[in-house]
């Protein structure tokens, strides 16, 4: 039985996304998108270069909801981006009334499916398709966690020298400010980096982690981050299509965990075929906590303004 994922919104995320999960050969994918022929045209520029990649997945661009239906994994990057003078609450409340719209035509169509969120501000907006699915915990989860330790690791592989492979490392939290790198958590072939990195280095590459979004917008001063993005969101689609029982940091809904109830924040999860199949908890410092804690205020605050 092939598998099937649609990636909702066909700009620069979306259509990396199913760019990755197609030549992964992860599965068929359909590609949705309000604005008539762009999905359409990406979707079908995509398809012609299944041969060249030897791949046989099928990819869709198209507006209607009905060839999204009995999707397995429905992955969600439609919103807009913030705009000068927009403030954060107008960007809130539109992306919400996005998000809505979205969750409403998934529920019609693929009722059993896993959500992965990746529209931004996103612990509001994984939060927001939860409410509004009435899904299970397990089947919403935020795309965060992934891409900033892949972050990360990247600027710890630079900074030693070494193969990415035999990096890792583990950001929890929100995004930016609110983020909760794990230093002694990120080892390097199992040697923590605390050994390898003196703290005022390991402190401005956690810096430059939290800002790695901002520092990709100010060299394209009209966009954001994509390629990155939209790969993470595909090892969240692979651990789970694959069963891989795969821990990863994603935005997941705590209920009690980290004594955090009621919120989206990122944590360490367990990715396998019913999406989140468990919640691993880690002993953090009262330093850490306290992060972890302002992380989830901040997503408290966020979801406050839309009411979800």
């Amino acid at each position: 039985m092939r598998h099937k994922v649609t990636v909702v919104g066909s700009g620069n995320v979306g259509a990396t996304a199913a760019h990755w999960i197609a030549s992964k050969e992860l599965a068929d994918v359909v590609l949705i998108d309000i604005i008539e022929g762009v999905p359409q045209g990406k979707g079908l520029d995509l398809l012609e270069a299944m041969p060249i990649e030897k791949c046989d997945s099928h990819v869709l661009g198209t507006n209607d909801y009905a060839d999204t239906a009995n999707s397995d994994i429905v992955v969600i990057t439609a919103g807009i981006p913030r705009k000068p003078g927009m403030s954060r609450d107008d960007l809130l409340n539109t992306n919400y009334k996005i998000m809505k719209d979205v969750v409403g035509k998934v529920l019609q169509y693929s009722p059993n499916c896993i959500l992965i969120v990746v529209s931004n501000p996103l612990d509001a907006m994984a939060q927001t398709a939860f409410k509004l699915s009435g899904f299970s915990r397990n089947r919403v989860i935020g795309m965060a966690g992934v891409l900033d330790s892949a972050r990360f690791r990247t600027f710890i592989a630079e900074e030693l020298k070494v193969s990415v492979e035999n990096v890792t490392a583990f950001v929890l939290g929100g995004h930016g400010d609110t983020m909760v790198p794990l230093a002694r958590y990120s080892t390097v072939a199992g040697i923590p980096i605390t050994e390898l990195i003196e703290p005022t280095r390991l402190e401005q590459l956690i810096q430059r982690t939290r800002d790695g979004g901002a520092e990709i917008v100010k060299y394209l001063k009209t966009g954001s981050a994509f390629y990155a993005p939209s790969a993470a969101a595909t090892e969240m689609v692979e651990a789970i299509l694959k069963d891989k029982k795969k821990i990863l940091p994603c935005a997941a809904y705590l209920e009690g965990e980290y004594g955090i109830n009621g919120l989206y924040v990122g944590v360490p999860c367990k990715l396998g075929s019913k999406g989140i199949e468990q919640i691993v908890e880690i002993k953090l410092t009262a330093d850490e906590q306290a992060a972890l804690q302002k992380s989830a205020d901040s997503v408290k605050e966020l979801v406050g303004v839309i009411g979800v």
